[in-house]
């Protein structure tokens, strides 16, 4: 497996470790406004899951590139990664966050429709992200925000099909985490967007009624992309979460 996580900031030790975990198809670009906005008081780390092996392989590398504890956020996708971190070892997390995810597995219709998407891309057909699926990613007040939408076309674009195909599998194969909440005691930020279609606020709502130190954020006419819709309020819920000026 390649390297799991791409150091955007040098550690030091004056700087308190944050790890962030992007979601499917999406890249260092997602957290553009937020990286610029904390790298200042964290030595942050933007995991690079392009080339992952497996669910358990990839939390295992973060775990690995982290020195000592660390703040974790993770975003769709990303949240997937983040509880398997925590089942690992959640006593080196200081910090959770969990950004337009869910703690459940797909339902039978929507791994249904993964698969699809798995066969397309394999005979050679994935496109990114289509006009018709960037509607459920972003509120219908972004749908004409083109430096928001050539940000997501980039970063399918970065992602590819071979990155997009092992992103599914990992999502498919991620076991169900509602049972593992009551486990997680750091300070926990549960945020989503009030319209996501993807993973809806209810879902938000359930993680953040198991989670016993939980505080949930749900943005205002927002969808399943808070850092790139919703930048400042996605900035200051975080550094609330940190703790940071």
């Amino acid at each position: 497996m390649a390297d799991a996580a791409t150091t955007f900031e040098p550690a030091e030790d004056k700087k308190p470790a944050l790890v962030l975990v992007p979601g499917l198809i999406c890249t260092g670009d997602l957290w553009a406004f937020q990286i610029a906005a904390l790298k200042e008081v964290t030595a942050i780390t933007v995991v690079d899951h392009r080339a992952a092996g497996s669910l358990s392989e990839l939390a295992a590398q973060i775990l690995d590139d982290q020195p000592g504890p660390f703040a974790l956020a993770g975003h769709s996708m990303g949240g997937y990664v983040a509880f398997e971190v925590m089942r690992q070892a959640g006593d080196r997390v200081t910090k959770l966050a969990l950004i337009a995810t869910s703690a459940r597995q797909d339902t039978l219709e929507m791994a249904a429709r993964r698969r699809d998407f798995i066969k397309l891309a394999q005979r050679g057909k994935f496109r990114g992200v289509s006009p018709l699926l960037m509607k459920t990613f972003i509120h219908e007040d972004a749908l004409d925000n083109k430096a928001l939408r050539e940000t997501v076309y980039r970063m399918a674009h970065k992602t590819g099909a071979e990155g997009f195909i092992r992103q599914s599998e990992i999502i498919l194969e991620r076991p169900d985490s509602r049972g593992d909440l009551a486990n997680i005691s750091c300070p926990t930020l549960v945020l989503c967007g009030d319209a996501d279609e993807r993973t809806p606020p209810a879902l938000a709502g359930e993680m953040a009624a198991g989670i016993a130190d939980s505080e949930l954020v749900i943005l205002p006419r927002c969808g399943h992309l808070p850092q790139l819709e919703r930048p400042a309020a996605t900035t200051r819920a975080l550094k609330a979460w940190l703790d940071v000026e």
